[in-house]
């Protein structure tokens, strides 16, 4: 799979901004305390939410929601298209970003995407401008032989199968514990988040904790939740 592969495989706009929320609520819950893969910042700017993944070995991927559409970009630090895979002179693979639109290509420069000498940290870019009745990415020639050459299939194994059950195998191999498959589908849905799910997914997560997380990231909660209810305790709020 590559980056061809995965345009046509990507919900649209609006689908893949509610999955990435679902996705880091749902880690969320599984692991309140400790560094997590995904987060969603729904206020990245004022005008910009902001989707990212990072596994703690280096590799990750950014999806910035904005007004001109949505932007992608990937890294997978042992992709063969690294830009430090392949030249003296760390450079992006060619094509991978020379078709960015003009609406997006200050993004290609952030520094948050960037390394320290201003190299774009980037295998795999796609975007979709609003409106536009699909994904695009560049025209690349990509290195023979390699089932992923990209590391878009894995990079984006969650946002091309955007179901409960995939997270769930994703979150049970990661975490090595269960994970509630109907607590999952509740938060797929972006159905208000209520007492009930959070302990089913993770009985030890502190309810105010995970709700003011919530809040942070515009995810819906039940009205049970909210502060000032004068409801602390989850099972009076799951009566």
């Amino acid at each position: 799979m590559t980056a061809h592969d995965v345009v046509r495989a990507l919900p649209d706009i609006e689908s893949l901004r509610n999955l990435c929320r679902s996705i880091a609520m749902a880690e969320a819950i599984l692991n309140p305390d400790g560094e997590r893969d995904h987060i969603f910042a729904p206020a990245w700017s004022p005008t910009e939410s902001l989707a990212s993944m990072r596994n703690g070995s280096g590799d990750e991927y950014d999806i910035v929601f904005s007004p001109a559409g949505a932007y992608i970009r990937g890294f997978d630090h042992e992709s063969p298209m690294s830009p430090y895979a392949h030249d003296d002179v760390p450079t992006p693979w060619p094509g991978v970003l020379d078709s960015v639109p003009g609406a997006f290509r200050r993004y290609v420069d952030e520094p948050a995407f960037t390394v320290e000498d201003g190299t774009p940290a980037v295998t795999v870019c796609v975007w979709r401008e609003t409106g536009a009745p699909s994904w695009s990415t560049g025209r690349i020639t990509y290195p023979e032989s390699h089932p992923d050459p990209d590391g878009s299939e894995w990079l984006f194994d969650l946002l091309i199968h955007p179901t409960p059950e995939a997270f769930k195998e994703y979150a049970e191999d990661y975490y090595e514990m269960p994970v509630d498959i109907e607590a999952l589908r509740h938060l797929y849905a972006l159905r208000p988040l209520e007492g009930a799910q959070i302990t089913a997914l993770n009985p030890a997560a502190s309810v105010p904790e995970i709700t003011a997380t919530a809040m942070a990231m515009s995810f819906p909660i039940a009205d049970g939740l909210r502060p000032g209810n004068g409801l602390t305790d989850p099972e009076a709020r799951s009566a």
